[in-house]
């Protein structure tokens, strides 16, 4: 495969631009700049570093070649370098096919309780738990923004805000993407007394949180703006205070809530990014609405039988449907081991692109 040398040389344009922009003070500045520049130089320095290492890799092969003329015991290092090249020159156009505009976005992801009452709502818990792990691995900064808990403890809704680190080329939006959809688990509940297995279900949205919301714009009049006082575990208040901040998008009908900083004011600031990002996310996917699997189809209903996943604790298996994707460690994925799945659905999506391409 052959990788196309305007494509690379623009990108080497980019870098450079880039880094000059990085050695700048006045970049520094602003804060926000510097995280946006800063994260798609990590982003570029991959395809540099790839390309200089086929460069690296074509001039030995013509020097290995010009000595194999002369001495055949070089011929082994001719083939050894061939191979060389040829998985570089594969591996530099894939990172230069065409991909998510978002993957080095930061996420937003919601959890929703659904069919199955109380046990829905404590696998959905679950859920959110296995995502604070994960990002623990990970070294990202996960927050609960907002929860609505059950009677038992589980969570009817949640939402999370999980962000990469700095200057980090390992964009959170490339991986967690794929955990839009509806999840289903099967067990037997807390609530169950003769031991039966349930089917249950829930929700998970997920959509990228942009360091600027470019395109929309939120009128205050389609507002409805509700405040009530944060809660923790068990529903006991955490302030004394009426700081929690609902905010309702009228025409959408789109909620997001937000208790987890100190105070109303910073609440609500908060709850207005997460909205912003989520009629983003809202207004690419009509635009984009004849791509099946764009993120319009994560949740048309949480209803049990469209699921893009499946936890089954009896034999300890998890199963991604999309790419029949099979492994008997549930208890080792719930605890945050999830680049397994994740791995095997950033390659296919990868494959996928290639062949687009």
């Amino acid at each position: 495969m052959s990788t196309q040398p305007s494509a690379v040389d623009d990108v080497l344009a980019e870098y450079a631009g880039l880094e000059s922009q990085m050695s700048d003070p006045a970049l520094h500045d602003d804060p926000v700049a510097a995280r946006r520049v800063g994260k798609r130089f990590a982003e570029l320095a991959q395809v540099k570093s790839a390309h200089d290492r086929l460069v690296a890799a074509r001039e030995d092969l013509v020097a290995a070649q010009e000595l194999a003329a002369d001495d055949p015991s070089f011929a082994p290092e001719v083939t050894d370098l061939e191979a060389t090249v040829a998985e570089l020159d594969i591996t530099l156009a894939d990172l230069l096919a065409p991909r998510d505009p978002h993957d080095g976005d930061d996420v937003v992801l919601e959890i929703k309780s659904g069919e199955g009452g109380e046990e829905s709502a404590l696998f959905a818990s679950d859920l959110a738990r296995m995502y604070l792990r994960y990002c623990e691995r990970r070294g990202w900064t996960a927050t609960l923004l907002g929860v609505t808990e059950s009677d038992l403890g589980g969570y009817k809704d949640a939402t999370l805000s999980i962000r990469a680190r700095a200057g980090s080329a390992d964009g959170v939006w490339g991986r967690m993407k794929f955990e839009g959809g509806v999840h289903r688990v099967q067990r037997v509940p807390v609530t169950e007394s003769q031991g039966r297995i349930h089917t249950s279900a829930a929700g998970v949205l997920a959509y990228p949180e942009p360091e600027e919301v470019e395109t929309v714009a939120i009128d205050d009049s389609d507002l409805r703006i509700d405040v009530y006082r944060s809660s923790g575990k068990g529903g006991q208040g955490v302030n004394t205070t009426d700081s929690a901040v609902r905010i309702t998008h009228l025409p959408t009908g789109i909620v997001v809530t937000c208790q987890n900083e100190r105070s109303q004011l910073q609440n609500k600031a908060r709850a207005m990014q997460v909205l912003a990002a989520r009629l983003q996310a809202l207004a690419e996917d009509e635009a984009q609405a004849q791509a099946a699997q764009g993120r319009a189809a994560q949740i048309r209903t949480v209803d049990r039988s469209e699921r893009i996943r499946t936890y089954n604790f009896p034999e300890n298996r998890i199963t991604d449907h999309r790419i029949g994707f099979k492994a008997h460690n549930l208890d080792a994925v719930l605890d945050g081991d999830l680049d397994a799945m994740l791995d095997a659905l950033v390659a296919a999506d990868r494959q996928a692109r290639l062949q687009a391409g």
